[in-house]
């Protein structure tokens, strides 16, 4: 459904992309992760057809970005991460206007708004003026008005940015009922574990190149480099390490201090046959006594952290 070759943006002398080469299939829900300038909104607003790629190609349903972008535009809607309202409408007579700039007329026009305004939960505000909403609500109404003409695809740069919990919660079950829908969804977010639950795929991005993408599951096994084991020690938290570090199968050991704590952290190589477990046993045979043991999720912030550099374009 959205397909990158070879997809480059250059402002001046920076790249925002460097031969993007990206693939979505029709009904994914995608992730776009990297850090702030890694080029996510400049992909955006490329397949979005606001932005011109300097060079490389991208399609969406097959149709090439700039050449064909009037049969583009009716299949995809876009939602910035700070949307542009008229103050001075209602909801409704927001919603009304552009599903008359989306050719939607007469009784047509007003079956699609009430549509959107029940699945959006827009319904009791509908009367009331869009200046008025709150931050949640906006962004509720901002992906209202691009499903106005049931898009096939939707682009959603940072949809959560700046909500709440309860919103957050309430726009992420809304995308999930979007996606069961068979919408075609990608989206960016620095809502990591939002991602996770939200999105099939991933693709992480950083200083304008794609490290990895694939399916959520995928990510988290590349990054689990090693079994990593979380320990807490009451004293002598230097020569437990130091024992440690003789164990055949311990990588790398590390004294860590947070939050006031002392912990020792274990990296254990993926292909050990070490017993997890005896670990305690070795320490307390020592005389060392163990305050805790506790073994590290990874998850896809984990993942992002030990796949990226922070780096950008």
């Amino acid at each position: 459904m959205i397909q990158t070759t070879n997809l480059t943006r250059k402002y001046g002398q920076l790249t925002a992309l460097d031969n993007l080469n990206l693939e979505i299939a029709e009904g994914e829900c995608y992730g776009f992760i990297g850090p702030n300038g890694a080029g996510k909104t400049t992909t955006i607003k490329i397949l979005a057809t606001l932005l011109k790629p300097s060079w490389g190609e991208a399609r969406v349903d097959g149709k090439v970005i700039g050449y064909q972008n009037p049969e583009i535009r009716p299949i995809i809607g876009y939602v910035p991460d700070f949307m542009g309202s008229y103050d001075d409408m209602n909801v409704n007579e927001y919603l009304d206007f552009f599903a008359t700039c989306y050719g939607l007329s007469g009784s047509q026009r007003h079956r699609a708004v009430g549509d959107v305004l029940e699945l959006t939960d827009l319904n009791y505000k509908a009367t009331s003026q869009v200046a008025s909403l709150s931050r949640g609500m906006s962004q509720r109404l901002s992906i209202a008005r691009v499903l106005l003409h049931d898009p096939k695809v939707l682009l959603l740069d940072e949809p959560a940015s700046g909500l709440d919990p309860r919103a957050r919660i309430e726009i992420r079950a809304l995308l999930k009922e979007l996606h069961r829908m068979g919408k075609t969804i990608l989206i960016s977010s620095h809502i990591l574990h939002e991602l996770a639950e939200l999105c099939t795929s991933v693709g992480i991005i950083e200083q304008g190149k794609l490290l990895f993408s694939g399916k959520v599951d995928d990510i988290l096994a590349r990054a689990k480099v090693g079994q990593r084991i979380h320990l807490e020690v009451t004293q002598r938290s230097e020569d437990a390490a130091t024992l440690l570090r003789t164990v055949d199968g311990i990588r790398c050991v590390d004294i860590v201090t947070e939050n006031g704590q002392i912990r020792i952290d274990v990296t254990i190589d993926s292909d050990s046959a070490l017993d997890v477990s005896e670990l305690p046993n070795r320490l307390i045979a020592q005389g060392f006594r163990i305050t805790s043991m506790q073994a590290e999720q990874v998850n896809l912030e984990t993942a992002f952290m030990r796949l990226t550099k922070g780096l950008v374009g």
